[in-house]
Formats: structure tokens, C-alpha cells, sequence
């Protein structure tokens, strides 16, 4: 009998490969082999290295396109290349303050401090300098508009947001009259505030014969890299000799006008003597940068003179090659810390370093205060905010909202002998994307005048407990930690 089954199937030939499945089994074998490679050698943080390794490797082919994509710090390697060429301008270098002058401006322990950061920053801690506080537009505007109304050679004005509205049209006639009578006038407006808003002093400016330049716009096809280098500085220098920088932006919403019964908070600094200079510079390469055009001479770099007796130092950071310098700066302030240190800034987002050595100081018995506005203006945020404030309140660290408008001030002093003042926020695009200035200063005088002004802040205020984080309701809870998961990118 035949007892062959009624159907035969063939058997599966097991083991053979096609060339064209080899093939492509090698491409995605060696992208994934590259990819890991890459994250495991340049990724900084252990964690993140670790969670693109095992994203690659289960998931060959997706998990390397995302790494290219999203993993790859191309905004750091984009800034780097588009300014490598640039020859950047220096003024001569001058004796910079020595221990001996940060004990009697300040205070002995702070010398370490001083000695970390110029180790860091490629400029010298320079002697002789004045700084005024400018509380709020009432008295920075008036201030700065006088002095362009002073110029007799230049005027170099650099601003994130420049509103050609409002106040911002008191500056475009400020700076046209400056224009008119002979002096040089350059003003640079970053190409986000260009691109996104409907009243930007840009063409009034250029009606008006006054050079301008665009920071960086993002051409295609690489506006998505160039999108996040974001011209966040605020600088103002007039004749080279009387500086302007800290927070303000030029806006109608800090400007009692129709729109803005009541204004936006902000802390400025006028700052006089030899740290002009590293105004004036760091102006000055932007503006080569935007323009082509490289500013020097006597006009924009005249010979300084002491005019006071603060210490102080410009720090300029930017994706570009001196991104780590100014959190290297805020960390060794908060390590120096002895008696007391005091936040203020609108966007407080830091990283785990920075959330470590502000913990580190309260439990070394240190009062850490920080100062945010209880309404912000950006929603997720302020989510982010709420979702990692318990990170130092349990520790000792204590939180304070200030009520009222929306206070976009940015200050940190310690043991009320030194100042970081200028226009970075503590978050992570300030931290890491944005090109930003600040000033740091050694002096007690300066430290017991923003001591003041805090304090008024603080009689206001009202403290963040842990318990009142718990407290929250589930949702809200999930929605702040959700909007904490972007913080790298806020």
C-alpha cells in the first residue's frame, strides 16, 4: 500500500541567506556597531550613554537613524564650525587682580573661587571697576537711552528681543539720532526674534540707515541645528567706555504702556572701568560673526581707566567651545559658599550637578535661597519647575515665589562678596545651547546692594514646601514630571 501523504510540502531551506538579506544584515550590523561606538566614546553622562546603547542594539535600525538624529550634538559641533575661521578680537591683556586684592574687595575664601574661574575663562579678573544696579525698565531705559543720546564715537547694541514698539521705538530714534550725528552705530538682533515677532526694530532700524545684523539665521537645510544657537546676550556699549548688561531685553512688557499696565521685574547693570572691554569684545566677535565685519580701533576699544573698586571678569559661554565655563563658574561659587548663596532667575531648570552642589551647600549649614516668579511666562516650564523642586527642598534648599508680574531678573550672589550677574538663565538652554553673557564681580559693596533688593523680594514671597509638592493632585504631578522628562531641551 502507498501510505505517501496526499501533499508534499517542500522543506524550508534552513540557514540560506540571499545576498541582497547579508548585505543589508552587514549595513545595519555596522551602523549599529558605529552608532554605539559614538555614544559610548563622546556621550557625557554615563546614563545617557548607557540608555543609547541599549535603544541601538534592540532596535538596530531605528534606534541608529534616532541616535543620528536626536543623540548627535550637532548645535555644538555647528557653532563650533561656523566660527572656527572667525580671527577673534582681544584687547591687551592686563594685569589681572591678585589675592592680596579679592581679600580687600571681598573676602579670602573667595580666592580659590577667582583662581577656578580664570582657569576656565580666557580673560583676566580685572581691578577698578563700578557697577549700578538698574532695577526694572524705569530705571534701566532711561539710563540707556541717555547714554546712546551721549555717544560721540560709537554705539554697539546687542538683544535677543528688540521691539520696535513702545520703548523699543524711543531706542530706534535714540540710535537714528546717534546715526545721524556721526557715530558709529552697530546693533545685532538674534533671528528668533526677527523671524516669530510682528514688531521687531529690524526694518524700522534699516529705514532708518542704521546697520543691523541678523545672529544666525537658520538657513535650510540646516535650520534645524541652527535654530537652537540662539543669540541670548544683552549688551550695550557706548564710546567702548560705559557698559550695559544683565536681563533686560528691549520690550514694551517691561514699560508701563497701553498693552502692560504693569510691567515686567528685571535687574541691569551699567558697569564703568577695564571690564568694558570684555563688553565690547564679545560684542564685537558676534558682530564679525553676523556681518563679516571686524570692529576695531580707538572708536569701539579706547584706553580704560579705573572708575571704581570692584573685581571683575566677563564670562562668555556658547556652544561654540566655552559652553562649559559658566556652569564651571556656578558650581565653584556654591563650593566657595560659606555663609550664604541667593538665586534669582525666572527659568530654574538645572541639571543633576548643579542640583547636587546646591544641596551640598544647604547641608553644609549654608542658606540657599532661590527667588523664582510665581506665574511664569512659558506654561511647560514652569511644569518642569514644579516637577524637580522637591530635588532641593529636601535637602535644605529654600524656594521662594514672588508674586506680582512676571520678574525675569537673573542674579546669584554669595556671602554678599560676589555677583553673577548677565543674562543666563539656570536651565539647560542657557546652560548648553544659548550663547550667553555674564559678569562676574568681587565686591561687598555690590553684594549688600542686591542683598537689599532680594530682600524686598523675600518680604513678599511666599516659601515652597515639600509638603505642599505632595499635596499636589495626581494629575498635575504626572503633567510636571512629563514637562521635566524635556528639560535638557527647555
Amino acid at each position: 500500500m502507498n501510505l505517501s501523504p496526499l501533499f508534499v510540502f517542500p522543506a524550508p531551506a534552513l540557514g540560506v541567506i540571499s545576498p541582497l538579506e547579508a548585505g543589508l544584515a552587514g549595513v545595519v550590523f555596522i551602523l549599529a556597531l558605529v552608532a554605539s561606538g559614538h555614544a559610548v566614546i563622546y556621550k557625557r553622562e554615563a546614563r545617557s550613554a548607557s540608555l543609547w546603547f541599549v535603544m541601538i542594539w534592540i532596535l538596530p535600525v531605528a534606534g541608529s537613524l534616532l541616535y543620528v538624529l536626536l543623540g548627535v550634538n550637532r548645535v555644538r559641533r555647528r557653532a563650533t564650525a561656523l566660527r572656527r575661521s572667525m580671527t577673534r578680537h582681544r584687547t591687551n591683556p592686563q594685569a589681572p587682580a591678585g589675592a592680596a586684592e579679592i581679600c580687600a574687595c571681598a573676602a579670602d575664601h573667595l580666592v580659590p573661587l577667582a583662581q577656578l574661574v580664570g582657569q576656565v575663562v580666557p580673560r583676566s579678573l580685572l581691578a577698578g571697576n563700578a557697577v549700578a544696579v538698574l532695577v526694572d525698565g524705569r530705571e534701566a531705559f532711561p539710563a540707556m537711552l541717555a547714554a546712546i543720546d551721549s555717544a560721540q564715537t560709537s554705539v554697539g547694541l546687542s538683544s535677543y528681543i528688540f521691539d520696535g514698539e513702545g520703548v523699543g521705538a524711543q531706542f530706534v530714534a535714540a540710535l537714528t539720532r546717534a546715526h545721524a550725528r556721526g557715530v558709529a552705530v552697530r546693533v545685532l538682533i538674534d533671528d528668533f526674534d526677527v523671524r516669530f515677532s510682528r514688531s521687531s526694530a529690524l526694518a524700522p532700524l534699516r529705514r532708518a540707515g542704521v546697520n543691523v545684523g541678523v545672529f544666525n539665521p537658520p538657513f535650510v537645510p540646516a535650520r534645524l541645528n541652527g535654530v537652537h544657537l540662539r543669540n541670548h546676550r544683552k549688551i550695550l556699549v557706548v564710546d567702548g567706555e560705559t557698559g550695559f548688561t544683565g536681563g533686560l531685553n528691549i520690550d514694551q512688557r517691561y514699560g508701563r504702556t497701553a498693552r502692560t499696565e504693569v510691567p515686567f521685574h528685571d535687574l541691569h547693570f551699567r558697569l564703568c572701568g577695564p571690564v568694558v572691554a570684555h563688553l565690547a569684545e564679545v560684542f564685537a566677535d558676534d558682530w564679525q560673526f553676523t556681518t563679516g565685519e571686524a570692529l576695531r580701533g580707538d572708536k569701539w576699544f579706547p584706553p580704560l581707566v579705573a572708575r571704581g573698586a570692584m573685581l571683575a571678569r566677563g564670562i562668555e559661554a556658547g556652544p561654540d567651545g566655552n559652553h562649559e565655563c559658566l556652569r564651571w563658574a556656578i558650581l565653584g561659587a556654591l563650593n566657595a559658599a560659606q555663609r550664604t548663596v541667593r538665586v534669582v532667575t525666572p527659568y530654574f531648570v538645572p541639571d543633576a550637578a548643579l542640583i547636587a552642589a546646591l544641596s551640598a551647600a544647604a547641608l553644609r549649614g549654608v542658606e540657599v535661597d532661590i527667588f523664582l516668579p510665581r506665574r511664569g511666562d512659558l506654561r511647560h516650564v514652569q511644569w518642569a519647575v514644579m516637577g524637580q523642586l522637591w530635588q532641593v527642598l529636601e535637602w535644605g534648599c529654600r524656594v521662594w515665589t514672588c508674586p506680582g508680574p512676571f520678574d525675569h531678573s537673573k542674579v546669584m550672589v554669595v556671602d554678599s562678596a560676589w555677583t553673577l550677574l548677565g543674562s543666563a538663565n539656570w536651565d539647560a538652554r542657557s546652560l548648553r545651547l544659548n550663547f550667553e553673557f555674564n559678569v562676574e564681580c568681587y565686591g561687598c559693596e555690590l553684594g549688600a546692594r542686591l542683598e537689599k533688593e532680594i530682600a524686598t523680594r523675600r518680604s513678599r514671597a511666599r516659601a515652597v514646601t515639600l509638603a505642599q509638592l505632595k499635596a499636589r493632585p495626581l494629575p498635575i504631578k504626572l503633567r510636571d514630571g512629563a514637562a521635566r522628562m524635556f528639560a535638557p531641551f527647555l
